[in-house]
């Protein structure tokens, strides 16, 4: 990477908390990567059917993107990440989390402005360094990014009112308008969101990047948030002994070997369930009835093709 690119990116994390990189993605990549996106979008994941998760109203959430396309593992170790990464938040940074959302059209402001809150508050007395890198799949001319500049490293990470921004000029606040494969990196403690109205559906991607020595806070540990990456053994044949690091190789710091998710929906689930059984009970059914009656027609077709007495 180039020493001057390098200093650039590292000099508006730490003055604006936010950096840009126009044309993050080269086409071939992001054709892969948009569709097999859209591969998960088709439907909700079910049983045995990949898709996308649904958790709140205006957003379909795409997890575990590692998995599907050797562009995502690419742009998570770009070497002009891992320059600046290793400059900004320390040597043992980690790659801890990667999904994506498809955000859908609406005029609500159903995110709100805030800092992205993730570690113990009651533990950790400083602001942790953490950085995302975000990657647009489409052009994000509405429902773009936000973030209002130098506001990072101040607070403690928490949802901020509106009102608390009556005084940020509006050259106060980056708006970060892109096309498709453009992509953003910023310290989340700074204050951001997305903008609305969302006028067209927008695919973006973020992957998440901490020391996962951190101690995290007490509903992501619950919630198995950060959980060890999910990866494709095909993407991983040129990794590095550092892209091992980053990817988590080995760390079992925050693995929960018992993990059971509890479902917010649990009678919905049963329902669910209990269709499925009854779906493949009468497929089951279907199977043995075609199945007999094949072996009837059989047993006719022999008995009619059975000589007589007359063909003697």
């Amino acid at each position: 990477m180039h020493t001057h690119m390098l200093s650039r990116l590292f000099a508006d994390l730490e003055q604006d908390g936010i950096a840009l990189l126009p044309d993050f993605l080269t086409d071939e990549q992001l054709l892969g990567m948009r569709s097999a996106f859209e591969s998960r979008l088709q439907c909700m994941r079910w049983n045995n059917v990949d898709g996308y998760q649904k958790t709140e109203r205006h957003r379909h959430m795409v997890e575990n993107i590692l998995e599907l396309d050797q562009g995502f593992v690419d742009a998570a170790l770009h070497p002009a990440l891992k320059d600046v990464l290793r400059k900004y938040v320390g040597d043992g940074y980690e790659l801890v989390e990667a999904k994506g959302w498809k955000s859908l059209p609406t005029r609500r402001d159903f995110h709100g402005w805030h800092g992205d809150a993730w570690y113990d508050q009651e533990k950790v007395a400083h602001i942790p360094r953490e950085v995302k890198l975000g990657i647009y799949l489409t052009d994000a001319k509405s429902g773009f990014f936000q973030y209002v500049k130098g506001s990072h490293r101040k607070q403690h990470p928490r949802q901020v009112q509106n009102g608390e921004l009556q005084r940020i000029p509006p050259s106060g606040v980056l708006n970060v308008r892109g096309s498709a494969g453009f992509g953003f990196l910023f310290d989340t403690s700074g204050i951001h969101r997305q903008s609305v109205p969302i006028i067209e559906p927008r695919y973006a991607v973020f992957y998440n990047y901490h020391d996962p020595g951190v101690p995290l806070q007490r509903g992501d540990i619950e919630h198995y948030r950060y959980h060890p990456l999910i990866l494709n053994a095909a993407f991983l044949g040129r990794l590095s002994e550092e892209d091992r690091r980053i990817l988590g190789f080995g760390n079992k710091q925050n693995y929960n070997r018992d993990f059971v998710r509890n479902s917010p929906h649990a009678g919905m689930h049963r329902v669910f369930q209990q269709v499925t059984d009854a779906q493949l009970l009468l497929d089951n059914l279907k199977e043995r009835i075609g199945a007999r009656l094949a072996r009837i027609r059989r047993q006719h077709r022999t008995k009619d093709n059975t000589p007589g007495l007359a063909d003697f």
